[in-house]
């Protein structure tokens, strides 16, 4: 079974950064195309960005452009998402995904692993 791990959420301040990475392990992780999606309580889980398993393609949701970036280190089987200028709203649980198609969907449906996720909370 493939586990993903999250790690680098926090409590910080409207206007702050924070980097999120995801570790991969018992697959191979260069197969996989990958994904960071978020749900904030009582909200349905959003896409948020999403790589290609070479790293050359990557898409994201319209109200992060700019502000986040996905990036992966295949050698560290490593997926992360750096967060600039995080506002409030951005607060929610974040989750990484990997699908062994690489469809880059903003689909939930079309990942088979997520992690346990980990909490970004922005303070205004």
């Amino acid at each position: 079974q493939v586990l993903l791990v999250e790690s680098g959420g926090g409590l910080v301040q409207a206007g702050d950064s924070l980097r999120l990475a995801c570790v991969v392990s018992r697959g191979t992780f260069s197969t996989y195309g990958l994904a960071w999606f978020r749900q904030a309580p009582g909200k349905a889980r959003e896409f948020v960005a999403a790589i290609s398993q070479s790293g050359g393609a990557t898409s994201a949701r319209d109200i992060v452009k700019g502000r986040f970036t996905i990036s992966r280190d295949n050698a560290k089987d490593t997926v992360y998402l750096q967060m600039n200028s995080l506002k409030p709203e951005d607060t929610a649980v974040y989750y990484c995904a990997a699908d062994r198609y690489g469809s880059n969907s903003p689909n939930t449906r079309a990942y088979e692993y997520w992690g346990q996720g980990t909490q970004v909370t922005v303070s205004s």
